[in-house]
């Protein structure tokens, strides 16, 4: 048996069994810096197991651990290369156990606080796994056959593997290994096949044969990206287990966690299982996303996808390694090679799909509580919000506007006015968005209440091993659960919306408790046994058991048993519901989910979930952000001042601040606390409030245009400031601050008792977003200005912002005139398009009904370039051009050739007004 390799860069590589992608036979591997990294120098050995061996006298001589010596091979391992054999959580590892296993023992200090740190039993280089049998070339790649001789120790071993690797694209490498004589789940999410092999791939990619391993770099660097032979990979039919080496301490991803952006690697297992609980530090959130983005040394960086929708951890080390364990499916990897962070991301999405284009609407503000009381109450904030001239698009109700919160119901005695209220809302150009769970009522007499009663007859809701309906217990008591894994359920939903619809026309749905969560664990009678409820291996999600807090896991759905589709099933109730709304409306969907899967911003937004209101929850929502914008989410918030708690006016203002550049911008709370909308606060804060969002709302041209770039190609909308500075290693942690798009920088402020921020300004000119005032960074933490009533934002040199005078909706801004935002760059250029359409048709652009116009700017002349245009945009006008960072004072402005009057001002802004320029046309201005 070959031993397990590890990374070393000053190690000669001895022979040994490998083999290159170039061809099927059996060849010594090129890459010398490969090495097991026991082997080599006689004093690297020495040092390392005299080290090992004097803190385990030491041990012995302190009474610590009376036992013998570990052998030599577990000794020379380093600890932070110590892979887990032992993962089960709750288990005092002895080493009888452990050893019971074939894994090496050695006891260390616990970590502090609980965590898990230093496994005590860990792999030795000589642990049985599967051997390459097999390797053949095929049109796409090669297939192979993988060989276990000795059984590992989970049940139900398999042999004999099928690995199939696909080089899809230059770029994008496909790795699926699989039982190769039984069929398995597999996600049954739509993925793009290749056609033909990708012709200059910028990695290259070698196996050893046995132990079998994948060996995966870039070539360009020759950074090893994937080295899979540093454990062995366990194969069994309900535990999947593989690990890798990383190249890099710096990786982001692996959703939905509460933590800061830049993952710990100090032991850190991030558990992947759908649950319901309000965001918390190490627990399982709400979503499950099995993606990470690496940056690699130098700047570059590459995405792992490991499509699987079972119950999933990924045990993160310093080594730097990660390990990831499943218990049920197959394991198939993609693997994104960028080479920079925008491009990693648009390669994953071209997998699972690019989001849908919302419509405007959504980019405004939206207000909603739980606890409103009546649709009069509801209506009189609405009305308040208008008095003060507050800028709001959409009011929302939580359950309490249901009767006896059920599902497609509304209270006609405390909302009998809520008809009213939306049309009133539709009349002033605003919307109307309500809450609806998946937990159907299962307790009202037969034929009282269609929704239970219909999705009974046709058989839609999840069943237990009996073939009966799953009854829980959520809002409402006890509770039916909807199967979206069966098609004809999407019909039912359709129905139920279509008889609600003609009641109270809502205009966007917010899906809730889709884990799906359930009061009790599993079902009114619990679970049944069995290796479904109660796996061999279970993985470390909160309440210790798959089925807490939610259904069982051994529930009968159509596409196949609960224990597999869990965490799709809220992107299977997004896609349902976006699909009714399309029927319905007529226009673009706008749905709001708690529970993600990877595709799901095709149908969906999503929010944070139930935080809290408190200094730290606000602070956590910017990782919050950018993780989602990494998992191709791009409409994305949180509950602005906190859902839970009573906020205080200088949080809420300072989170108010924060939120207007949500991408998805709600205020939201919960009942039984005091109201947190703009409208009760003092008139400073409320001001504060009210200018923050009358930016936002200036800023809607520029925004929306961000969302056609993250539709038509993956583009992030928000994003951490790494990804425009990927060389920088300043930015690498930083998720205090981020980006809109290239170019808009915001720095909020996220502790009380200031009136000032540090923020970091990378390399370069940056503006002043209010004034045009330049700062020029050498690339350094600055010290800025924060009174109450200001957020820093600062625009990059050389882009070109479109903005708009904002007006009291998203519908009533669209009207106003332009105004042209050009922060030029230290060689006097800047770059900036603009995407309008009207703002709610479906597939505007793949119909070609829309604007695109590009505005460049070099040698003092601006041009916007009209690529295409549509009737929507002879409705706008643009009306004023500033132009920040013109050194010297113009003597004249020509457009088009006339001379025009301008304005300069001494911090180097140039503004010419009243230009009156139908957006259908291009121009050229010119200053002298």
């Amino acid at each position: 048996m070959k031993s397990y390799q590890k990374l070393t860069t000053t190690v000669p590589q001895p022979a040994a069994c490998w083999v290159e992608e170039e061809g099927a036979t059996r060849t010594p591997p090129r890459h010398g810096k490969l090495a097991p990294w026991w082997v080599g120098s006689g004093l690297l050995v020495t040092a390392v197991l005299l080290s090992t061996i004097t803190v385990w006298v030491l041990r012995q001589v302190s009474g610590g651990w009376p036992a013998p010596a570990p052998p030599p091979k577990c000794l020379l391992i380093p600890e932070s290369h110590r892979f887990d054999c032992y993962p089960e959580q709750h288990v005092v590892v002895t080493q009888e156990l452990c050893e019971s296993r074939g894994c090496c023992f050695i006891e260390s200090p616990p970590p502090a606080g609980g965590k898990r740190g230093v496994p005590w039993c860990f792999y030795p280089p000589d642990f049985p796994s599967y051997a390459l049998e097999s390797l053949n070339q095929t049109a796409l790649g090669m297939v192979g056959l993988l060989v276990r001789r000795k059984k590992a120790y989970y049940p139900r071993d398999i042999e004999v593997l099928r690995l199939d690797v696909e080089f899809e694209t230059d770029t994008r490498l496909h790795i699926k290994i699989t039982d190769a004589a039984n069929p398995r789940y597999e996600v049954p999410l739509e993925v793009p096949r290749a056609t033909k092999r990708a012709e200059n791939p910028i990695y290259s990619l070698d196996f050893s044969w046995d132990p079998f391993g994948v060996l995966l770099r870039r070539k360009a660097t020759g950074t090893v990206l994937l080295n899979t032979t540093v454990a062995p990979l366990i194969f069994a039919d309900q535990f999947l287990q593989i690990s890798t080496s990383l190249p890099s301490r710096f990786l982001y991803g692996l959703g939905e966690h509460r933590s800061t952006l830049l993952h710990s690697l100090d032991w850190n297992t991030l558990t992947l299982w759908a649950r319901d609980v309000p965001p918390t530090e190490s627990f399982n959130l709400y979503g499950a996303h099995p993606f990470y983005l690496l940056m690699e040394q130098g700047g570059d960086a590459h995405g792992v996808f490991l499509l699987n929708s079972n119950a999933m951890e990924v045990a993160l080390q310093p080594a730097p390694g990660l390990t990831w364990r499943t218990i049920g499916g197959v394991l198939d990897f993609y693997v994104f090679l960028g080479p920079d962070p925008n491009m990693v991301i648009q390669q994953y999405q071209q997998v699972i799909g690019f989001p849908a284009m919302p419509p405007l609407w959504a980019l405004g503000f939206h207000l909603c509580r739980w606890g409103y009381g009546s649709s009069n109450e509801t209506w009189q904030t609405v009305r308040a919000m208008r008095n003060y001239q507050i800028p709001q698009d959409a009011q929302w109700n939580d359950i309490d506007y249901m009767d006896g919160y059920q599902d497609f119901t509304f209270d006609h005695e405390k909302f009998a006015s809520l008809p009213s209220l939306v049309e009133d809302l539709h009349k002033h150009g605003q919307r109307y968005v309500m809450i609806l769970d998946p937990g159907i009522s299962s307790t009202n007499p037969q034929g009282s209440y269609w929704p239970f009663d219909e999705g009974l007859r046709r058989g839609l809701f999840l069943n237990t091993t009996q073939g009966q309906p799953l009854i829980g217990k959520v809002w409402p008591g006890f509770t039916a659960f909807a199967d979206f894994s069966n098609p004809d359920t999407h019909q039912w939903w359709l129905e139920n919306l279509q008889r609600f619809h003609a009641h109270v026309p809502f205009d966007g749905l917010w899906i809730d408790m889709n884990e799906p969560s359930n009061f009790m664990d599993g079902s009114e009678h619990g679970c049944p046994p069995g290796e479904l409820d109660s796996p061999p291996y279970t993985p470390a999600v909160l309440g210790d058991s798959i089925s807490s807090k939610t259904v069982c896991a051994s529930a009968k759905q159509k596409a196949s048993v609960h224990y597999n589709l869990h965490n799709l099933y809220g992107l299977m109730e997004a896609k349902a519901t976006a699909s009714a709304l399309i029927q319905i409306l007529g226009k673009r969907p706008f749905v709001i989910s708690r529970s993600t899967f990877p595709s799901q911003g095709r149908y969906s937004g999503h929010w944070l979930g139930d935080n809290r209101s408190q200094w730290k929850d606000m602070y956590y929502s910017i990782p919050g952000l950018l993780s989602f914008s990494l998992f191709g989410i791009p409409l994305v918030g949180a509950d602005i001042c906190g859902f839970s708690g009573s906020t205080s006016e200088e949080l809420c203002t300072r989170w108010m601040q924060l939120g207007a550049f949500y991408p998805f911008a709600r205020n939201h709370n919960t009942q039984n606390e005091k109201a947190q909308d703009p409208t009760v606060f003092s008139p400073a804060a409320r001001t504060a409030m009210k200018d923050v969002l009358l930016t936002r709302y200036s800023l809607l041209p520029f925004f929306y245009t961000l969302f056609h770039r993250a539709h038509l190609q993956g583009d992030t909308v928000t994003r951490p400031l790494f990804f425009e500075f990927p060389r920088d290693v300043a930015t690498l942690e930083l998720d205090r601050q981020f980006l809109w798009g290239q170019s808009l920088l915001v720095t909020p402020v996220l502790e009380p008792g200031v009136d000032f921020v540090t923020g970091y300004l990378p390399r370069g000119v940056w503006y002043d977003f209010y004034t045009g005032t330049p700062v020029n960074s050498s690339g350094e933490m600055l010290k800025m200005p924060a009174p109450l009533e200001r957020l820093n934002l600062h625009v990059r040199e050389g882009a070109v912002l479109p903005t708009q005078k904002p007006g009291a909706t998203s519908e009533a801004t669209r009207g106003n005139p332009l105004r042209l935002i050009v922060t030029l760059s230290s060689s006097a250029t800047a770059w900036g398009d603009l995407f309008w359409d009207d703002g709610e048709s479906l597939d505007t652009f793949e119909r070609g009904n829309y604007s695109y116009l590009v505005f460049n700017v070099t040698q003092n002349i601006f041009t916007s370039t009209v690529l295409h245009t549509s009737t929507e945009a002879t409705e706008v006008t643009i009306g004023t051009l500033s132009i920040f960072g013109v050194r010297e004072p113009p003597s004249k402005v020509l457009l088009n050739g006339q001379e025009k009057p301008f304005n300069y001002l001494s911090n180097q802004v140039l503004t010419v007004s009243d230009l009156g320029l139908s957006l259908t046309q291009g121009f050229s201005l010119q200053w002298l």
